[in-house]
Formats: structure tokens, C-alpha cells, sequence
């Protein structure tokens, strides 16, 4: 349900390299290996791509803070993640 309204309104730009559809992308990633590692906790491999993708998204993050705040706090409202 929520992947759907935030597809509509960031596909809407239909540029699927900005910053705001790429952390939408790693959110979707990270909820993924996250519901994965709870059945499956012994999995080294998939916990540091986790890991990296975590930095990853916090270096977007970081950047769009930075650049445009009100995007960014648009964006996070939407995707429920903590600052």
C-alpha cells in the first residue's frame, strides 16, 4: 500500500536517479533483508550488505538534508524512517 502512493508521487518525476526514489529503493531493500535476517540470523553475508546498504542510504540521506531540507523531512514523514 505505501510502496504504491510513494511510487505514484516520486514516479511522477519519472527520474528514477534522484536521490528521493533511490532512498525510497533502499528503504524497500533494507525492510526486505530485515524481515530475511529474522529467520535466517546466522547469515553473515546478507548482514553486511545490509550494513551497506544502511550507509548507503545514510550518506543520501545526509546529502539531501544538506541540500533541500524540506524534501527531506517530506521524505522521511512518508518512508517512517527515524533521523
Amino acid at each position: 500500500m505505501v510502496k504504491k502512493k510513494v511510487i505514484s508521487v516520486i514516479s511522477e518525476e519519472e527520474n528514477r536517479g534522484s536521490i528521493e526514489f533511490q532512498v525510497f529503493h533502499f528503504t524497500n531493500k533494507i525492510k526486505r533483508l530485515t524481515s530475511h535476517l529474522e529467520f535466517h540470523r546466522k547469515d553473515y553475508l546478507s548482514q553486511r550488505g545490509l550494513r551497506k546498504i544502511l550507509g548507503k542510504r545514510q550518506r543520501l540521506l545526509s546529502y539531501l538534508s544538506n541540500k533541500k531540507r524540506v524534501s527531506y523531512k517530506e521524505l522521511m514523514n512518508q518512508l517512517d524512517i527515524r533521523e
